[in-house]
């Protein structure tokens, strides 16, 4: 059996789970294999696949070019980069695992974004280095009005840590119930509300057709030149020319950004040169517990495959009808 760890990007993979109990072949990737064509040349003689959550796409044509594949597993619960239907088609078992808390890491980088935009850590730090001493001027947190798109798993949180600093915490969602936000202490408000008065607003919304530019010029219109949008979500929720033009035009204070349209972002992506911005590469649920949580279930889940066993993490397979 041969298994191929995809997306090793720390080079850690290997060291993180005993891998040595499967008897098998491991081979780990710390580089991104590039477009389907690159994909399928790199993964064509694997039985099984460890993908790491959504960075490495498995549509149809991929899969459909993959005759050695009999399993693949995605670290989290689901990956929307993985065409089930295809998977099932091709005979191929696809399984998940859990994690430590998948919100707390997203939470906890959230707010290390907040911190690094408004009290500008990151030119600050460059410029101790460089030999000189501090020149921006930062803003207080509190009394200001923090403003979450989407008041769930991760917002909540996001928003009762907002509250510690002394924030004034509104919520917006399609979906959002006005009494479940009061009963946290956050104030319900329309989408243009939100917008036109935060000073930060922080985007916890899950990438679907209804949330996909759901932030765009109108909205980063209505926001303030000294407010700033903290995006830790997905990038695609974001019109990210129309964030680029109003950070080039000075028309918004900053934005903390976690994730991007094309990941990993291009080497010639005008956002490694956009003003006013803390950039940072996907990091919101890389951490060590994290990792080592999910390359655990997925030992576990080609172990169960490999003797035969129900695989405990299933989310697809020839045997599994599917639907979107």
């Amino acid at each position: 059996m041969k298994v191929a760890l995809l997306d090793d990007y720390q080079q850690v993979a290997r060291t993180i789970a005993d891998w040595d109990r499967l008897h098998a072949e491991v081979t780990s990737f710390p580089d991104h294999l590039g477009g389907p064509d690159d994909v399928v040349a790199a993964l064509q003689p694997f039985d099984v696949l460890v993908a790491m959550r959504e960075r490495t796409a498995f549509p149809a044509d991929v899969l459909g070019r993959l005759p050695n594949l009999r399993l693949l597993v995605t670290t989290g619960p689901a990956n929307a980069a993985i065409d089930m239907d295809a998977a099932a088609e091709h005979g191929i078992t696809v399984a998940g695992t859990g994690g430590v808390d998948d919100n707390a890491p997203t939470v906890e980088m959230t707010w290390a974004l907040i911190l690094a935009v408004v009290r500008h850590v990151p030119e600050e730090e460059k410029r101790v280095r460089d030999g000189g001493w501090q020149r921006s001027l930062g803003r207080d947190l509190k009394g200001r009005r923090l403003g979450v798109v989407g008041l769930g798993g991760i917002g909540k949180p996001v928003a009762a840590i907002g509250q510690a600093f002394g924030m004034d915490v509104v919520a917006w969602s399609r979906h959002l119930d006005p009494d479940d936000a009061r009963a946290v202490g956050v104030t319900p408000v329309t989408k243009e509300e939100l917008f036109a008065t935060s000073d930060v607003v922080t985007i916890h919304m899950k990438l679907s057709r209804g949330s996909r530019g759901l932030v765009g010029r109108a909205e980063l219109d209505l926001m303030t030149e000294n407010a700033v949008l903290i995006n830790t979500s997905r990038g695609p929720i974001v019109d990210e020319d129309a964030l680029l033009a109003a950070l080039t035009e000075g028309r918004i204070g900053g934005a903390g950004l976690d994730v991007f349209g094309t990941e990993p972002l291009p080497v010639d992506s005008p956002w490694r040169s956009a003003p006013r911005t803390v950039l940072t590469p996907h990091l919101g649920y890389v951490t060590a517990e994290t990792y080592a949580a999910m390359y655990a279930d997925a030992l576990e889940d080609i172990e169960a495959f490999a003797a035969g066993r129900e695989v405990p993490r299933l989310i697809a397979g020839p045997e599994v009808a599917t639907s979107r």
